[in-house]
């Protein structure tokens, strides 16, 4: 008896006191007490509901953990995480430019290497959260961006010389091999630090909130917004202090700003070490992978039945209608002879999703042209408005803008216009709908940029000594808003179908294939220039992204991705006919039980 007083009240052994045979309360009481959320004296406390625990491993007390108060202290600390890594993220193309003295290839190339690695730290920090523990591992994350940022701060004071260099025609003077080390290691450890990071801390603030308690549903999805917000305001936050480096020419403020609020913020997590609500690791969803290909190729010789007689734990999938056997990828059927047949099934999906997972890959090439080639264009232009120079750090204010806008608007602005265009009353574009309309707004993106790099070549100074542009600065917005149009659809797109299309026992492989997407995207956007580079600076030719871009042809290279752009749009157009989504296969098999049974 004392074990189902137990397990009806839902506290641990630890609460009951030992020897008691009956429960001293009756059952309707235990009912009120269960139902009980306030905490009020006499009545123990309420527990969660979602397996969620506090910092000793028992069932979290709703009134002393999580919630609000720890929601809040994690949006605070996405919002200084965000202004100190954003700043370096918007500032390092013109800080390797005119401070590392790089030319526009070198800076951009270390641009797109320093974000693949930052998104490939996201994918390793992911992992390790699902083996560790995700609270753990965003304290690890956070020391890393910490001790970054103090180095990358103390190596500037060594870089900066003389004073007033840095800013755009001022560059500084050569660095011995120590100082430019120190600068290289101090960018990769914040790209450690945030890449894990940005891939928990989301997670980490979602978790503070009970699935199983409407209320705090309703609080979750409301926080997810404000999460969102949090962090477009730590961007437009940095983007104010990129434009007082700009005007003054004075790095090291921004860079001790970004170094206290990163320590802020990792102050901020461990002072959650009470209130924040665990969960236990889930383990790492590649190794369920593995041992599905490993079996199916040590099954290999072996035959599977026609009617699948012998597939482990078949009985149990046949009756469930929401998981049907399929017959496409069958050399993974072998796998199910000693692996659950749900297991194999669960690869299968994901096989599924990989060709659409290769083409979001190339949005990150496209993505990542605006704070490096947009930057370096926009450097090459007239930037003065009555007396006022235009920073360059402003521009990327309409990114965020167009981003941010059409997010919220998207159901008043999207939604209606695609009604009238398709004469159709869907609520909504599915996801590799919306993902598509993004890649083909990139592909307008690159050739407006192409377009407008003609104009500039077109007004640049003739003489060949200054890289400059009687064109103004200005004629980049579309740019600028079209690239966050673009992102607000495929990114928001892509995460919705990877979370809808991956198989729950999978479900962290949602953040891993997103993290993979940019993390390839960076290091193919360095492939791709460093090969365009090499062909087009060959016999003696200053090629299409020189040190001075008059002297080149970036106009080319804007065109070149577009042209790519539009070739990757026609195979995702190809998969997404072919695509069979996880719930038209749930109804499939539903249909198909239902004819056959008797």
């Amino acid at each position: 008896m004392q074990q189902s007083w137990n397990e009806m009240i839902g506290f641990g052994d630890d609460l009951v006191a030992p020897g008691n045979k009956t429960p001293p309360v009756h059952t309707a009481a235990v009912f009120k007490l269960q139902q009980s959320g306030n905490g009020e004296e006499g009545l123990p406390p309420a527990r969660t509901k979602d397996g969620s625990l506090d910092r000793y491993g028992k069932p979290a007390i709703r009134e002393k953990t999580g919630g609000w108060k720890s929601g809040l202290v994690l949006l605070v600390s996405q919002g200084l995480v965000t202004i100190a890594f954003y700043v370096l993220e918007a500032s390092i193309v013109l800080f390797t430019k005119y401070v590392m003295r790089q030319t526009n290839a070198e800076a951009e190339s270390t641009f797109s290497l320093w974000m693949g690695t930052v998104y490939l730290c996201s994918l390793v920090g992911g992992f390790l959260s699902d083996c560790l523990g995700r609270y753990l591992i965003s304290i690890y994350a956070q020391v890393f961006l910490t001790v970054g940022f103090v180095l990358l701060s103390a190596s500037a004071h060594a870089l900066l010389k003389p004073h007033g260099c840095g800013v755009i025609g001022k560059l500084c003077d050569p660095h011995a091999p120590l100082e430019a080390s120190m600068f290289y290691i101090s960018i990769y450890l914040i790209a450690l630090g945030n890449g894990a990071c940005e891939s928990i801390l989301a997670t980490c603030a979602a978790d503070q909130f009970d699935e199983e308690d409407p209320a705090e549903k309703q609080y979750k999805t409301v926080f997810c917004w404000y999460f969102v917000i949090a962090s477009n305001i730590g961007r437009l936050i940095s983007v104010a202090l990129l434009v007082y480096t700009e005007s003054t020419g004075n790095w090291l403020p921004i860079f001790w700003i970004s170094t206290g609020c990163v320590i802020t913020a990792l102050v901020l997590i461990l002072s959650l070490t009470r209130r924040y609500r665990r969960f236990k690791p889930s383990g790492s969803p590649i190794s369920r992978i593995a041992q599905v290909i490993v079996a199916s190729w040590r099954n290999r010789n072996l035959q599977v039945p026609s009617r699948g007689e012998g597939l482990l734990n078949r009985g149990e999938w046949e009756i469930d209608g929401t998981r049907r056997k399929t017959d496409d990828l069958k050399f993974l059927d072998k796998a199910a002879i000693n692996i659950p047949i749900t297991q194999v099934e669960e690869v299968k999906c994901i096989l599924r999703l990989l060709p659409a997972w290769l083409c979001t890959i190339w949005s990150s090439v496209v993505f990542l042209q605006m704070p490096s080639l947009f930057t370096e264009q926009g450097a090459a232009m007239d930037r003065t408005i009555l007396h006022f120079q235009v920073p360059l750090a402003g521009m990327i204010a309409f990114d965020i803008i167009s981003t941010s806008t059409l997010i919220v608007f998207y159901d008043k602005l999207i939604v209606p216009l695609h009604i009238k265009l398709t004469k159709t009353q869907s609520k909504t574009l599915a996801e590799l709908q919306r993902i598509g309309t993004g890649f083909v707004i990139a592909v307008v993106t690159m050739l407006f940029a192409g377009l407008v790099e003609q104009q500039r070549l077109k007004y640049s100074d003739g003489s060949g000594t200054k890289e400059m542009s009687s064109l103004h600065i200005l004629w980049q917005i579309p740019q600028y808003i079209l690239m966050g149009a673009s992102k607000a659809m495929v990114c928001v797109a892509e995460k919705d179908f990877f979370a809808a299309q991956t198989p729950d026992g999978l479900k962290s492989l949602e953040m891993i294939l997103s993290f993979c997407c940019s993390a390839l995207g960076g290091y193919m956007c360095h492939i791709i220039l460093w090969v365009v580079t090499k062909i087009t600076s060959s016999n003696g030719k200053a090629g299409w992204v020189p040190p001075n871009l008059n002297d080149g042809h970036a106009d080319r290279f804007f065109f070149l991705l577009a042209a790519l752009t539009m070739l990757n749009v026609g195979l995702f157009v190809m998969y997404g006919y072919r695509y069979i989504s996880i719930s038209t296969q749930m109804r499939d098999g539903i249909e198909e039980m239902e004819e056959v049974a008797p």
